[in-house]
């Protein structure tokens, strides 16, 4: 038989691709046990057997649009009348919502074009969706994989090194898997360590330009003497290795006592958990200056407002400058090494009351040499004498 026949055969016997489709119940359920942040998102997304990245971007999804279920009226009348306008109207107002649909979805990158679509909207179909977003169809259905296990084990590896090594970039620390036995190329390690947030500290050209969105803050922190609690306080993020995935922990710091004003897990990379713990520090005081770097939790407008608000001063390091924020890489150096290398919490309500006992000892209990061997609550409630301290 001809070749072009069989050809023509196989693609006439040839079945539609079915996707899946989930309800807006479902897609609820998954990203509200997402925002509760009691388990990791590779552990929600097994279970329900969605990708953790659907199981990010729903949740997502629910944090920004979740008031809106609260405060908008309820269209059902305007909808049962436009239903009997004619053709023209009717055109009209899709052309109307199309482009109102599309000026909230403007992405910035292919990965979060796919985050946009709305598989079940009632009157956009998912190719006029992406049409109107500028991304081919191929590219919205393609996920990729999760986390292997192995992965999250070079994970756990790296960010043991990191702690230890932090001017290692992904060629050192490749190296250094390999010496260890792993089989790993520098590009994923490279992946990794952007995953993880992880950064290479040393000094390097300026091969790229800031981003313009958010506006630039200088560093207030060089050559100042800071000798009194609550002059400037100081935040950062780092990762948590856990067994079925990985949480994120941020801690709000005083920098003249030490003392930790607040800490708060996410298991999302998101900024809704930072400014939590710094409207949750604030409830014990306010700091003169607030330092962190630039990441994108900290540039964002609802937490720089906060602090604008309140009228705080906020400095930002230079890219690429961990020892700008010293003292709070110094605790996660300290955290890990003392508590998560050693416990090794199996779920996120165990790491989270681990973390509430070592912050408790760290602060009330474990006497630090360069405060002269007080605590950092003695230091930062009653300094009993005068401490001065060397940026």
């Amino acid at each position: 038989m001809d070749r072009a026949i069989i050809r023509k055969l196989v693609e006439e016997l040839k079945l539609p691709r079915k996707r899946r489709q989930h309800d807006a119940r479902f897609k609820f359920k998954v990203a509200l046990e997402a925002a509760r942040g009691l388990r990791t998102i590779n552990e929600i997304a097994s279970e329900n057997n969605v990708h953790p990245n659907q199981v990010g971007a729903w949740k997502k999804q629910l944090l920004e649009e979740g008031p809106a279920v609260f405060t908008s009226k309820s269209t059902k009348p305007q909808r049962e009348q436009e239903a009997t306008e004619a053709d023209l109207y009717e055109q009209i107002g899709r052309l109307k919502m199309e482009l109102e649909w599309l000026k909230k979805k403007l992405p910035p990158s292919i990965e979060a074009r796919r985050t946009m679509v709305e598989p079940g909207h009632p009157q956009l179909s998912i190719r006029r969706q992406c049409e109107l977003l500028g991304l081919p169809r191929a590219s919205y259905y393609h996920a990729p994989a999760g986390e292997s296990p192995f992965n999250l084990l070079l994970m756990r590896l790296i960010d043991e090194q990191y702690t230890r090594t932090p001017f290692y970039g992904r060629y050192k620390m490749a190296a250094h898997l390999k010496r260890q036995g792993w089989d790993v190329n520098h590009k994923r390690v490279g992946r990794l360590m952007r995953k993880m947030g992880l950064q290479a500290v040393y000094p390097r050209p300026r091969t790229s330009i800031p981003d313009q969105q958010h506006k630039k803050y200088p560093y207030l922190l060089r050559g100042l003497d800071i000798n009194r609690p609550n002059q400037v306080w100081a935040a950062d993020i780092t990762y948590v290795p856990m067994p079925l995935g990985f949480m994120y922990l941020v801690a709000v710091m005083d920098w003249f006592s030490r003392f930790i004003l607040a800490w708060q897990l996410s298991n999302t990379l998101d900024g809704a958990f930072c400014l939590d713990a710094l409207r949750l520090a604030l409830r014990l005081g306010q700091p003169e200056i607030f330092n962190t770097d630039q990441g994108v939790q900290f540039t964002a407008y609802d937490f720089v407002n906060t602090l604008e608000a309140a009228q705080i001063r906020v400095s930002m390091d230079g890219r690429g400058r961990v020892f700008d924020n010293i003292f709070v890489e110094r605790l996660w150096r300290t955290v890990k090494y003392e508590d998560l290398y050693i416990k090794e919490y199996a779920t996120v309500p165990a790491l989270a009351v681990g973390l509430h006992d070592y912050f408790q000892l760290y602060n009330y209990e474990r006497p630090h040499q360069s405060l002269g061997y007080h605590t950092p609550a003695d230091v930062y409630f009653a300094v009993k004498e005068p401490l001065l301290l060397s940026v």
